[in-house]
């Protein structure tokens, strides 16, 4: 099988050792195998996303050496895929719309603490509303096992309505979730794997049960270990000390920054 990966970063801030980490692991992968990398820009979040972000992926991505087939994919430009995708759940039942408030979702996740990033265990409030507007969300199988093996962490197995909840589809402003996003990307550009942190292990199982409901093909997976400072705090966007800009700006060479994975 030809192998094809993807490198997704969001315009909303300068790369982090964290990001390039995976970049570079998802990169040499794709090397090992003979195949193509493509790279994605996850830029739906209209408001956060700005183009001097984008030019700056493109730089600091080829300042550490990583390249990538054909132009940059931009996930703006796949919003009819998307609207046929969520059109398609609709028709077929596996979608519903919930009108909870962003206050509602917070008192009823409450007792029942998401990992951080994750998003909240949904109760099914609406589940059975009837509701024709508001936010939309998948309808989970209860107690259905979603397993998969992972090419770093091994076997995985995640049970729905447990381990997570229903889960958003498309906000209520039409903007469609990372996951429904990422699976239609992921189908429409054939990846045949996906290489990310290990924090998006559960997010793979909801997207395995959307590529499931889709009839799209389910990729191979190979999830990071993420990186922590010196508090071993996950590396985010906000440590812009370790932005791959600043590393750049205080003359590190792109082999002193790879020696730190």
């Amino acid at each position: 099988m030809y192998y094809r990966g993807r490198i997704a970063p969001s315009p909303t801030g300068y790369l982090h050792l964290g990001h390039a980490r995976t970049f570079w692991i998802a990169y040499q992968r794709t090397l090992a195998a003979e195949g193509e990398l493509l790279l994605r820009i996850d830029d739906l979040d209209a408001q956060r996303s700005k183009p001097i972000y984008t030019q700056a992926v493109l730089e600091d991505l080829r300042w550490l050496g990583i390249t990538w087939r054909g132009d940059p994919i931009f996930e703006s430009a796949h919003v009819a895929l998307y609207q046929s995708a969520f059109e398609h759940l609709r028709r077929s039942g596996h979608i519903y719309a919930c009108q909870c408030s962003r206050k509602d979702l917070q008192n009823i996740a409450a007792p029942h603490a998401a990992d951080e990033d994750d998003e909240p265990m949904y109760s099914g409030t609406c589940r059975s509303a009837g509701h024709t507007n508001g936010a939309w969300r998948f309808r989970v199988p209860d107690g259905e096992a979603i397993r998969f093996v992972d090419a770093h962490f091994g076997e995985q197995t995640f049970l729905a309505g447990k381990d997570f909840g229903d889960f958003l589809v498309m906000r209520r402003d039409g903007i469609p979730s990372y996951q429904l996003a990422c699976a239609v990307d992921d189908e429409a550009m054939r990846i045949t794997e996906v290489v990310r942190g290990r924090d998006l292990l559960k997010s793979t199982a909801r997207q395995i049960l959307l590529q499931r409901a889709l009839g799209y093909a389910t990729p191979q997976y190979f999830h990071c270990d993420l990186m922590t400072d010196e508090q071993g705090v996950r590396l985010a966007k906000r440590h812009d000390a370790l932005s791959l800009r600043a590393l750049r700006e205080q003359g590190v060479t792109p082999a002193q920054v790879i020696a730190r994975f």
